[in-house]
């Protein structure tokens, strides 16, 4: 039978988000229903709030999320009831050209559930991400569910469901970061210092902070940056490349995702280095470079989705990572808060004040 639970629902571009009655049907074919513990407060859900993902209001918001599968439709075997799973938004098909051709980070199809979640209106909602997880409980396709650990703590773990990987990801996987390597990264909030936390864990011998906040760089340092510059107070691109022979960075990851910082990041990286752009623009951003420079400088530059991730590798590994001492994910917790407290963490992540709100149930 149907269930209904509390989440949290934007009705309008920009106005405060309620906590209402959500409606949630019995999982079809390939779909889960999931008992959420925890889910993190992203900058992407303030986004669908502001109507800067699209305007299919209402939205039910919340994305970054783990928590207890509780009941399985049919013909999904990969999870269980019982399961403690991470929720993800890349869930892949397995057939597209990207999937055959062996790069199913890219995939072009991916899944969400079939069936949608309504108010007890009947209204149908906008699941934020296909996931819709500021809610006791929400409906998925089974693909977006990522078995992992149980030792690791909820709030904790389902940071890895969007931000965190973003970053992580945007280091390791889309930018190669290895042993030795150098690099900058643009903007130290939650994106960010994942990729600085990524970059410690590959081995990078040298990692730059790059904020024009104090407080993110601090938070930079305890996540494992080397050497933070202030670009308020120092030019950016000088900064980075003085800290590495004058060569620039092997790679410098831009987290805020601006033509001014994506400027910076493109002329802060080494000859034949890459830029990667995990920062998210809005469609009037416009770069003008001189394409004597694109070619003169080689290299790469990179867009990162996801952190190129894979979650059925990525997630596991990045969670005994964390289990075994290697990956602090604890750090980026500033707060754990209720689903009614959504408003007030989008007022703090807006001012900078905090890395990540947790909501737990």
């Amino acid at each position: 039978m149907p269930q209904e639970v509390r989440g949290v629902v934007a009705h309008k571009k920009g106005d405060p988000v309620s906590v209402e009655t959500i409606v949630i049907p019995d999982p079809g074919p390939g779909e889960a229903v999931v008992a959420v513990q925890a889910c993190g407060v992203c900058h992407t859900d303030l986004h669908y709030r502001e109507g800067g993902i699209n305007d299919e209001f209402p939205f039910l918001l919340g994305h970054e999320a783990a928590g207890i599968v509780e009941a399985v439709g049919e013909g999904v075997t990969d999870v269980a009831p019982g399961d403690f799973v991470i929720l993800n938004w890349r869930a892949v098909c397995g057939n597209c050209r990207a999937c055959r051709r062996g790069e199913p980070w890219y995939c072009f199809t991916t899944h969400n559930a079939a069936q949608k979640m309504t108010l007890t209106s009947g209204q149908e909602l906008s699941a934020a991400l296909g996931i819709g997880a500021f809610v006791e409980k929400t409906l998925v396709h089974a693909g977006q569910c990522t078995k992992v650990n149980p030792a690791a703590k909820p709030e904790v773990a389902g940071l890895l469901g969007c931000g965190v990987m973003a970053g992580i990801g945007a280091a390791i996987n889309t930018g190669k970061v290895g042993r030795g390597d150098s690099i900058a990264v643009i903007g130290c909030g939650g994106v960010g210092n994942a990729a600085i936390a990524g970059a410690r864990l590959a081995g990078a011998s040298t990692i730059i902070a790059v904020d024009i906040d104090d407080t993110k760089l601090a938070w930079a340092k305890d996540f494992g940056a080397t050497h933070t510059i202030n670009s308020r107070e120092q030019d950016a691109v000088e900064g980075v490349q003085a800290l590495t022979d004058g060569n620039g960075a092997n790679v410098v990851v831009d987290a805020v995702g601006r033509p001014e910082t994506f400027t910076q990041a493109f002329y802060a990286r080494d000859l034949a280095g890459t830029v990667v752009l995990v920062g998210v623009p809005t469609p009037d951003m416009r770069v003008e470079l001189p394409l004597l420079d694109v070619f003169g400088r080689g290299g790469a530059t990179k867009s990162s989705w996801y952190g190129d991730c894979l979650p059925s590798r990525d997630f596991p590994m990045l969670i005994d990572l964390h289990l075994q001492g290697r990956l602090p994910l604890e750090k980026f917790v500033s707060e754990t808060i209720g689903l009614d407290d959504v408003e007030a963490a989008f007022h703090k992540m807006h001012k900078g004040e905090v890395l990540r709100s947790v909501v737990v149930f």
